[in-house]
């Protein structure tokens, strides 16, 4: 039974580098909590044969293809990648999530459900209900902080911008104009959050649990977090300086860039 045939068809974009050692796993996840959903993985070049594997289970579950990307652009230029192929191939929803395993599948279902009143659905940490295994204190307070800093600067009423775990609705990737936007770091998921609030659709929080990787190493720095906000500091002064000038937002948001 398809319990999301409501939502139209369903793909999970997942980006990858150097994941071999979670892929199977976590998309045989994918498939049995959510056989609903179709799975693109989003390969990097990955020098451990992480596309290699891609490949190997796509020619075994038709449910699965796979995108191979010529080099490392970062995470955002792999989403919007995945995107633009879930835009081409007609699915009507477009699941984001890490191949580490620190976004559970299990929670997906919870997030789908809530796609029925909203046009962005983000797995939340930070919102009551939502909580991190396995960080350090430092990590834990620079994301809170970080997130903080965000809502203050931008005006975005999202408690977790910075999270990774999200569903769209396919008219919510339309409206933003993927086309025109520019960040393809980790800062890449907060510039979607602000692009839907600007464009007037519902964002809603679910909590989930993030649990840090078990295997393979995390490619999220504290260089990496440093430069995020630091890009996030440069639209809220843009944004600020326009204010007072009488310039347009999307004008100001372009010098930012």
């Amino acid at each position: 039974m398809n319990r999301f045939g409501d939502l139209g068809r369903i793909i999970v974009v997942l980006p990858t580098y150097n994941e071999a050692e979670n892929l199977a796993w976590i998309i045989g996840l994918l498939r049995a909590e959510v056989p609903e959903a179709d799975v693109l993985v989003v390969d990097d070049d990955s020098p451990d044969g992480t596309g290699v594997l891609a490949d190997r289970l796509a020619s075994a579950d038709a449910g699965v293809l796979v995108l191979h990307r010529r080099t490392k652009e970062g995470l955002g230029a792999a989403y919007l990648a995945g995107f633009r192929v879930a835009l081409e191939r007609g699915y009507d929803v477009v699941a984001e999530m890490d191949a580490d395993g620190s976004h559970q599948p299990g929670q997906l279902p919870d997030l789908l459900a809530a796609l029925r009143d909203a046009d962005l659905v983000i797995g939340s940490r930070w919102v009551r209900g939502g909580s991190v295994v396995n960080w350090p204190w430092h990590r834990r307070a620079l994301s809170v902080g970080g997130n903080a800093y965000t809502r203050l600067l931008l005006g975005l009423p999202v408690r977790d911008a910075t999270a990774g775990f999200r569903v769209f609705r396919r008219t919510t990737l339309e409206r933003v104009d993927l086309t025109g936007v520019r960040s393809h770091g980790y800062v890449f998921q907060t510039d979607m959050a602000l692009r839907t609030v600007r464009a007037g659709l519902r964002v809603v929080e679910v909590p989930i649990e993030f649990v840090e990787r078990v295997r393979g190493a995390s490619k999220m720095t504290t260089r990496i977090a440093v430069e995020s906000l630091l890009r996030i500091t440069r639209w809220g002064l843009a944004e600020r300086f326009a204010r007072l000038t009488g310039r347009g937002a999307k004008q100001s948001a372009r010098a930012a860039r």
